[in-house]
């Protein structure tokens, strides 16, 4: 009998309940949520930090795209404006001939030749400075002693300035009384009349090993920062197979490196078709134009000649051949590592799923 009385009141209760429930939202406002307030000023929070992030990466950024627009954007539009003219460096530049000087650099004669001088020093300066950075580093990262300071002699022609080692091998190479000259006759030999940067025939491959000497350190330390991280159990796995150091190191070294030498080979490149001081103190181009570069000819066209429309010219034209090496190379060699970087993660994934 109890239950029948209780039943009906808790009943009541619940109805009452609901209906106080049911009355309190009618009363508040569809759009107002609990804590809609708190939302709004954590969005207002969080909108501040994101324009606080922007204005850091602007206050950062700002004077590295400044630089550029005034030392790389700026300079290259007005080479391409100032190749339209006829211009001598006076005055305003109204003497508008369009393309005529392009076709003049390309069909002067000692522009190509600067052209292949600058090729011939790209493909030189690999060969030659690949095969000696690796042989030296693969050296130089064993435990030996004087490690320190053979690093540090390998080193230091390459932060040497162009200047102070051009002079220096300009007058190591001066003919009759100079040191290499001197030494040459003291085992019985004798080098060129002019010497080696006054004979034609020589003054190009002489300029190639200054370059080798000037710029073979940044090989060697770019090898060995490379070699620091080949694991070392790939080499203890080795061992323990019976392989042979030279099977190590074609096997295991060399293809581990293979990053760090195509970013070499990048840098080589660039480098060898901007060239310009070291030639310009050793040679100045000369002999007969033998070791002139495209940067020596613009400079003298510019500089000696007042053909500031032609400098423009072949300014722009080896703004042109370098792009276009510096894409193709990118495309062909460097792409390889930036498509498998994702590979080799996607492949080491499930293994550290599965641990």
């Amino acid at each position: 009998m109890a239950d029948d009385v209780t039943a009906p009141a808790a009943a009541s209760s619940a109805t009452s309940t609901v209906a106080r429930s049911a009355g309190r939202a009618k009363a508040r406002p569809a759009d107002r949520r609990p804590g809609g307030g708190r939302d709004e000023r954590g969005a207002a929070r969080g909108r501040a930090g994101v324009w606080r992030k922007r204005a850091e990466i602007a206050l950062f950024v700002t004077p590295a795209l400044a630089l550029l627009v005034a030392f790389v954007v700026v300079p290259v539009a007005t080479a391409a404006q100032m190749s339209l003219y006829r211009w001598k460096g006076f005055g305003p530049m109204v003497d508008f001939v369009g393309l005529r000087n392009y076709v003049s650099v390309l069909t002067n004669e000692v522009f190509t030749d600067a052209l292949v001088h600058n090729l011939i020093i790209v493909v030189g300066s690999i060969l030659l400075q690949l095969p000696l950075g690796l042989a030296i580093a693969l050296l130089l990262n064993r435990r030996m002693w004087g490690q320190g300071l053979l690093r540090t002699i390998i080193f230091v022609p390459y932060v040497l300035a162009e200047v102070i080692a051009g002079v220096v091998w300009f007058q190591l190479l001066q003919p009759q009384y100079g040191v290499i000259d001197t030494m040459l006759e003291a085992v019985g030999l004798q080098g060129p009349d002019q010497g080696f940067l006054g004979t034609p025939e020589y003054a190009l491959w002489t300029v190639l090993v200054v370059l080798t000497w000037k710029y073979l350190g940044l090989a060697v330390i770019l090898f060995l920062a490379g070699l620091q991280g080949v694991p070392e159990e790939l080499y203890e796995a080795a061992q323990l197979d019976g392989a042979s150091w030279w099977q190590v190191q074609r096997r295991i070294t060399v293809p581990l490196l293979g990053p760090t030498m195509r970013t070499w080979g990048f840098l080589s490149m660039i480098g060898s078709l901007q060239l310009f001081d070291m030639v310009w103190i050793l040679t100045g181009g000369g002999p007969a134009n033998a070791t002139t570069t495209m940067a020596t000819f613009l400079v003298n066209e510019g500089t000696k000649r007042q053909n500031f429309g032609i400098a423009g010219a072949a300014s722009v034209v080896l703004f042109v051949v370098a792009l276009i090496l510096a894409v193709a190379y990118q495309q062909f060699v460097l792409r390889r590592d930036n498509d498998d970087a994702p590979r080799r993660r996607a492949r080491r994934a499930p293994k550290e799923v599965e641990r």
